[in-house]
């Protein structure tokens, strides 16, 4: 059984840890407070060395034979934990999905506006998906309208490498475009 707690503001949950009483196993690995190996030993004789210390015995590892648990001050653990947590996900970084959207009777201006839209969202990082969309009439023509976004990729080029080729789904053609590595 493990515990689950929302913090506010974060839409993930994070797992909460079992201390003291709620650690059941009958066997643990117990990991001391300067981080050194006590060893395999019973939970009581765990507990009673953590309150010997004045601190809490914390299960880490649940699913290692035996489960792992470490003697420290739970309080201080858990804003390690979560400063941890915090320093990771300010460190990743995330790739936003960019549309542009493009008509099969677009100008050769128009194209090089969009053409220049994607560049600056390639260049920070961004995926790029290029949509040809296709009202009325122009639905008959769809096959002749894939060279525009094939003007749009060779354009790109220099940037970009073609991530999705261009695929019609419903009325619109779409095409994904990533920087180069």
């Amino acid at each position: 059984m493990c515990l689950l707690i929302r913090i506010k503001g974060e839409g993930k949950t994070i797992s909460d840890y079992f201390i003291n009483e709620q650690i059941r196993d009958r066997e643990v690995r117990v990991i001391g407070e300067d981080g050194q190996q006590l060893g395999v030993m019973s939970c009581r004789d765990a507990m009673k060395l953590a309150e010997e210390a004045g601190v809490d015995l914390v299960k880490i590892a649940p699913t290692a034979k035996p489960p792992v648990c470490r003697i420290v001050d739970y309080g201080k653990f858990r804003y390690e934990q979560t400063r941890k947590e915090k320093d990771a996900k300010k460190k990743q970084k995330t790739t936003e999905v960019k549309e542009l959207r493009l008509s099969p009777n677009i100008d050769t201006n128009d194209l090089n506006t969009k053409v220049n839209a994607a560049r600056k969202f390639l260049s920070k990082g961004d995926k790029v998906k290029i949509t040809l969309r296709f009202r009325g009439r122009e639905m008959a023509h769809m096959n002749n309208s894939k060279h525009i976004l094939d003007d749009f990729a060779q354009a790109l080029a220099d940037i970009a490498v073609i991530d999705r080729a261009p695929k019609v789904e419903g009325r619109s053609m779409t095409m994904f475009l990533t920087q180069k590595r």
